[in-house]
């Protein structure tokens, strides 16, 4: 487990090159609530080097069914929710990942996996990949490169032969054609992302050329100065660098697309938070648990922030959809 949240906070406090509430310069508010963001825990079969949730295969904490129910509850009854976003950990270990995607689904709602390619070999999950097409899931998908060593060294050995393999199951099934497939690149260092548009086509070429591998779009996001990638920053002496780096392009642009403004971000127990950011630094919403939930006050709510909020208003942005601006 990395380094404590208080202990987070304080760095990310320290840092003088700037605020963001002055920056800003006046509170974010919620405009919509369009998307219904998921985090079943932190459960999973990887333990990435850049992971923002500190997930990995000893984490236990997990959603039970009461408290998928009751996200279940506010999915059913609110029509301005079209998405419901679900990831992890690796979501697909979840014992109520199948369930929500099913009731979701009869629900009306559009489904997004957030998925690290890998979980679909794995003994067990053999009929993943079919069970996500069946129901028309949107993928989300993880691959810092398309060279193997780049994506290795981020996310561990073996990773991308693996991650192939779990995209030339889905392009068989139809994603990357009829059925959505989008693949998400992180920096792998100090700095941020090219321009999302170039490397889109950089990586098509690469995938098609090397391994015969379709997909969709490629969403561009900055790394977070959150919980594992903070913990390597501060090791190596460089976090007011990549701080800095950060705030000198800070780009007002990218505020009213700010993904916080237009959802809610459920943690495994139920905790209610502005973004899944926030939430794993335990900056929790204004409106509190699941259980109390009530549209109006969290449409209208203020949006709680921090200096790490840096990493989705610099350059040209950066929300679960990629660019903003």
């Amino acid at each position: 487990m990395t380094m404590p949240v208080t202990e987070q906070l304080e760095h990310l406090a320290a840092f003088s090159g700037g605020s963001f509430a002055a920056d800003v310069a006046k509170p974010l508010e919620a405009e919509t609530l369009t998307t219904f963001q998921i985090n079943l825990g932190k459960i999973c079969n990887q333990a990435c080097r850049h992971c923002h949730v500190d997930a990995g295969p000893n984490r236990t904490e997990s959603m039970d069914r009461e408290t998928a129910d009751a996200c279940l509850a506010v999915i059913r009854a609110l029509p301005e929710i079209k998405t419901v976003d679900i990831t992890g950990g690796a979501p697909e270990m979840n014992a109520q990942f199948r369930y929500l995607v099913e009731e979701s689904r009869a629900a009306g709602k559009h489904v997004i996996d957030r998925c690290n390619l890998t979980i679909l070999s794995v003994p067990g999950y053999e009929d993943l990949a079919e069970f996500l097409a069946g129901h028309e899931v949107e993928v989300i998908a993880s691959l810092p490169h398309f060279a193997a060593s780049r994506t290795d060294n981020q996310r561990g050995r073996g990773v991308f032969d693996a991650s192939i393999a779990g995209l030339k199951k889905l392009n068989a099934l139809g994603y990357g054609d009829r059925l959505p497939l989008h693949l998400v690149y992180n920096p792998t260092g100090t700095f941020l992302s090219s321009g999302q548009a170039q490397l889109e086509l950089e990586f098509k070429r690469e995938l098609d050329a090397r391994h015969g591998v379709r997909f969709n779009s490629l969403f561009c996001i900055n790394n977070l100065p959150v919980s594992r990638f903070l913990e390597s920053l501060v090791r190596a002496g460089k976090l007011d660098e990549y701080m800095n780096t950060l705030h000198s392009a800070f780009n007002p642009a990218t505020i009213d697309g700010l993904m916080c403004r237009h959802q809610v971000s459920v943690g495994y127990d139920g905790q209610l938070y502005d973004c899944d950011f926030n939430q794993m630094l335990e900056i929790p919403a204004a409106i509190g648990h699941i259980k109390d939930f009530d549209g109006e006050v969290f449409r209208t709510r203020r949006i709680k922030t921090a200096n790490h909020c840096y990493g989705c208003t610099a350059g040209a942005g950066s929300s679960c959809g990629g660019e903003i601006a």
